[in-house]
Formats: structure tokens, C-alpha cells, sequence
């Protein structure tokens, strides 16, 4: 009895360490992913037609907050590589809509001066601002999905949103739940992540819901 029981409470903390590591990949999967299928579709499909410009500003400052604190704390660029792709990616999104608005010359500014910005507060911000963006970031990405769900209601149908990173997004915040009730247990930090995925899984089914509608946008803007 006393063998099992010493068994069962060795293979306890290697379960652990296994969801650990299946979590953790797959949140890097999600990360490093997420973003690249809307970047090709906004190149392929030449127009940001039903992406909210507020919308991936906000992501972008939810994906900011992180790397900063990295930066500024000197962690290694194996510890948050992946949002910097990420970030890479969300900016890049940012600059497509402007670009295929006709507002190509602001969009090269605002590349420019994210860089800038990003730079000063890796380099010189104070621990209180840094700490701040970290702490706001789940916040802001809550908030970026409600505005863009928001104007997919509003417009009737989604427009150039891609349906594999909205998936691949949901899929990341069901692992950040996992991962925080691994890590914290039942915190506001769970509840954050468990309202991201929520929302993510309002955008999922607003791209179901409104395919025709978005199929009938994209062969008028052809």
C-alpha cells in the first residue's frame, strides 16, 4: 500500500512537468504563428477591408508591454524571442492597413517611430512604466478584441480577417488558461486569459457567421 501510494505521488509532479512542457509549446506554436496567416492575406488580398486600425494598436501595446520588460530586465532572447516575432508581425499588420488605405508615407512613419518609441523605453523607461505595460497588456489585448468584434458587427461581415490566426489566437488563450492554473491557480490572471479566449471565440464564430457576407465584399473589391 505504501509502495502505490509513494508511486502515485512520484508520477504526480512528472504529469505536472509534462503539461508544463505541452503547454509551453504550445503557446510558442500559437505565438510564433498566430499572426502570419493575417499578414499573408492582407498581402495577398491587397486591402485591410474590415480590420480595425485601433484594434491591432492595442495588440501591438499588449505584445510591447512584454518585450520591454524583457529588454529592460537584460532576459535572453531565448526567453521572449517569440513575441518578438510577434510584435514583428502585429506592426507589420499595422502598416498593411495604412498602406492599402493609400497612407503608405504614414505608415512608414509610424514604423519609424514605433521603433523609436520602443528603443527609449527599453533603453531608459522607469521600472514603474515598465511594469505598468506589463501589467496592462492582457488588458489591452481584451480590449483590441472588443473593438474588433465590435466593427465586425458593425460592418456586417469580417472583411480581410483571417479565420486561421483568429483560430490559432483562441487556441493560444486556451493555453495561457491552462498555464495560469497550472502556475496560479484560480487568480484575476486566469479570469483575464479565460475572458481573452471568450472573446476570441466570439471573433470565430462572427468569421463563421459572416462568410458569405465577407466572400460577397471581397469579389465586389475584385
Amino acid at each position: 500500500m505504501l509502495k502505490k501510494s509513494y508511486s502515485v505521488n512520484n508520477k504526480v509532479p512528472c504529469l505536472k512537468i509534462v503539461l508544463s512542457k505541452t503547454v509551453g509549446l504550445w503557446i510558442l506554436l500559437g505565438t510564433v504563428l498566430a499572426q502570419l496567416p493575417q499578414v499573408l492575406k492582407l498581402m495577398r488580398g491587397r486591402s485591410g477591408e474590415g480590420l480595425s486600425l485601433m484594434s491591432v494598436l492595442l495588440q501591438l501595446y499588449s505584445t510591447s508591454g512584454p518585450v520591454v520588460y524583457c529588454v529592460a530586465n537584460n532576459f535572453p532572447l531565448s526567453a521572449w524571442g517569440e513575441r518578438l516575432f510577434m510584435l514583428i508581425q502585429t506592426a507589420t499588420i499595422g502598416f498593411l492597413i495604412l498602406h492599402y488605405r493609400g497612407n503608405t508615407l504614414k505608415g512608414m512613419l509610424f514604423l519609424l517611430a514605433y521603433g523609436g518609441v520602443m528603443f527609449l523605453l527599453g533603453s531608459s523607461a522607469p521600472t514603474a512604466v515598465i511594469s505598468m505595460m506589463q501589467a496592462s497588456s492582457v488588458r489591452a489585448l481584451i480590449a483590441s478584441k472588443v473593438i474588433q468584434a465590435g466593427t465586425n458587427y458593425s460592418n456586417g461581415h469580417t472583411g480581410q480577417l483571417s479565420s486561421i490566426s483568429v483560430l490559432l489566437v483562441w487556441a493560444g488563450s486556451l493555453a495561457l488558461i491552462f498555464a495560469s492554473l497550472l502556475e496560479t491557480g484560480k487568480s484575476l490572471s486566469t479570469l483575464a486569459h479565460v475572458l481573452s479566449a471568450c472573446l476570441s471565440c466570439i471573433l470565430l464564430a462572427q468569421v463563421l457567421c459572416y462568410r458569405k457576407s465577407s466572400a460577397a465584399i471581397k469579389d465586389k473589391s475584385e
